[in-house]
C-alpha cells in the first residue's frame, strides 16, 4: 500500500503523483489560433440499463466536453421488497432473503442476521458453530473481493485477466457448495448455528484451495496492479478524504482506502475473531488504486484468517440444543411426538423472539451490513430494516465524478463494488 501500514513500494520512476493529462478542450477555451470552440453544456443521461451500472443506477450528467460539471446519482429500484418480505414470514425463514441482498457473498448476509437475531433472544451458536461461521464468512469474502478484481480490470478492457480471478472464485464456491448444497445462495446459516457439520475432508480441501488461489492472486497482482494504463485509470482519480468518507456513511475497503483503520471485525469484534491475528490495510490517497489494493490486500488476510480458523477449529455441536429455537433432529421429529410437535410449532408459528428492538452489525465485503429488528414477541418480526454498505458509498458517487472525465466514471464505479440488491430501497 503506498505510505500505508502495508507498504509496497512502486517502481523507480513512478511517484505518488500522477501522470498530467493533455488539457480537455471545453466550454470557454479557445483554439491555438484565438478562435472560440463552438462548445455548450451538454446533459447527458447514463443509465439506469448501462451495461456497467451494475442495477438500475441512473447518472444524469452535465458536461463540459468531456469534463463532467456535475452529476446526479439515482440509484433506481428492483422493487424486491426485501423489508416486507421479511415481515411476512417467520424469523427463520429470512435467510434466503438475506441471500440475495449481496448474492455474490452471501454467507456474510446470512452470519449478520442470525447473530441480530440471536441478540434479540440473547443466546449464542456453540463455539464449533461460530468457527465454521467464520470459515464460510471469510471464504465468501473471498469470493466478494475476486468478483470485484474481475470486474474492475473487465470494464477498463483487460478481459484475460478476469478469467484468472473468476476461476479462483470458482474453486471457492466448490467449497462452499459442498458445504451448503448451493452454489450461490446458500442459506445455510441457523439462528442458534448453523444447518449441516462440515463434511469430513474440509480442512483438506480448504488448504489446497489456498494453496492454489493465493499464487493466482500474485499472478494477478504482478499483471495488473503497475501496469502503466491501469495506473494512469486508477491512480489519483476519484479521491475523497477521510472526513469526507466518514460524513457519507463509509465504512469497508472504500474507507480504509481512505486511511481509516476501522474494521468491524476488529473494532467491535464478534464470534471468534478476537482469536485471530489479521491486519487492516488501510490506503492513503483515498483514490480508485487505494480502494483496488486494500481490497487486494484483504484477500491475502481472509487467506490467513481461514487457515486460522481451521487449526483452532473445535469439535462439539453446531446448533444450540435448545427447542424453542433450534429444529429437531429428523430422527425426533419422525420418531417422537415431542419432536414432532416441536417441528410443526416451529415451521407454522415460527421461533418466538421476546419483544423488543435490536440494531447488530458485522463486516461484510463492502462494509459495516446492519440489520434493524423490531420484535412483538410473536414468530415473525414486525421490522427488519437492512444497513447496506454499499448504498452509504453510492451517496458520494456523484461527489467523487465530479470535475472527473467521462472516461472516469466506470472505474471509479467499480471501485465502490456497487451491489444492486444490496442497495435496493
Amino acid at each position: 500500500m503506498r505510505d500505508a501500514k502495508l507498504a509496497r513500494p512502486l517502481p523507480a520512476g513512478v511517484g505518488a503523483h500522477p501522470p498530467q493529462r493533455p488539457g480537455l478542450l471545453g466550454h470557454g477555451q479557445q483554439h491555438s489560433d484565438g478562435r472560440d470552440l463552438p462548445t455548450e453544456e451538454m446533459v447527458l443521461n447514463m443509465g439506469p440499463s448501462h451495461p456497467a451500472m451494475h442495477g438500475t443506477v441512473h447518472l444524469r450528467l452535465a458536461l463540459d466536453g468531456e469534463k463532467i460539471d456535475s452529476a446526479v446519482v439515482s440509484v433506481g429500484y428492483l422493487h424486491r421488497g426485501f423489508e416486507k418480505e421479511c415481515e411476512a414470514h417467520t424469523w427463520a425463514e429470512n435467510f434466503p432473503y438475506t441471500d440475495r441482498l449481496n448474492y455474490v457473498s452471501p454467507m456474510l448476509n446470512n452470519v449478520g442476521y442470525a447473530l441480530a437475531v440471536e441478540k434479540l433472544l440473547g443466546v449464542s451458536a456453540p463455539p464449533r458453530a461460530q468457527w465454521i461461521r467464520m470459515i464460510v464468512g471469510e471464504l465468501a469474502r473471498l469470493s466478494d473481493h475476486l468478483t470485484y478484481l474481475g470486474a474492475q480490470v473487465m470494464e477498463l478492457g483487460a478481459f484475460t485477466p478476469y478469467f484468472y480471478v473468476i476461476k479462483a472464485r470458482e474453486w471457492v464456491w466448490d467449497l462452499l457448495e459442498l458445504v451448503s448444497g448451493a452454489r450461490l445462495t446458500h442459506a445455510y446459516v441457523r439462528i442458534g448455528g448453523v444447518a449441516a457439520d462440515l463434511p469430513a475432508d474440509f480442512a483438506e480441501r480448504t488448504q489446497q484451495t489456498l494453496d492454489r488461489l493465493l499464487p493466482v492472486v500474485a499472478e494477478f497482482d504482478q499483471l495488473i496492479t503497475r501496469n502503466r494504463i491501469f495506473m494512469d485509470r486508477m491512480q489519483g482519480i476519484a479521491v475523497i478524504s477521510a472526513d469526507e468518507a466518514i460524513s457519507h456513511g463509509w465504512t469497508g475497503p472504500c474507507l480504509r482506502g481512505s486511511g481509516v483503520d476501522y474494521d468491524v471485525r476488529k473494532a467491535h469484534p464478534y464470534l471468534h475473531y478476537d482469536r485471530v491475528a489479521f491486519e487492516i490495510p488501510i490506503g492513503a490517497a483515498g483514490d480508485n488504486m487505494d480502494r483496488y489494493l486494500v481490497r487486494l490486500e484483504e484477500i491475502r488476510q481472509s487467506c490467513a484468517i481461514i487457515r486460522q480458523c481451521l487449526q483452532q477449529l473445535e469439535p462439539g455441536a453446531i446448533q444450540l440444543a435448545d427447542p424453542r429455537v433450534s429444529m429437531p433432529t429428523k430422527a425426533q421429529a419422525y420418531n417422537t411426538i415431542e419432536g414432532l410437535i416441536n417441528h410443526f410449532k416451529l415451521v407454522v408459528d415460527g421461533i418466538e423472539v421476546p419483544a423488543g428492538e435490536v440494531y447488530s452489525y458485522t463486516e461484510a465485503g463492502n462494509g459495516e451490513l446492519g440489520f434493524y429488528l423490531v420484535a412483538d414477541g410473536s414468530g415473525r418480526p414486525v421490522k427488519c430494516r437492512c444497513r447496506p454498505p454499499c448504498f452509504m458509498q453510492m451517496t458520494a458517487l456523484g461527489h467523487l465524478l465530479t470535475g472527473l472525465n467521462i472516461a472516469d466514471i466506470i472505474p471509479t464505479f467499480d471501485t465502490l463494488n456497487m451491489i444492486g440488491g444490496e442497495c435496493d430501497r
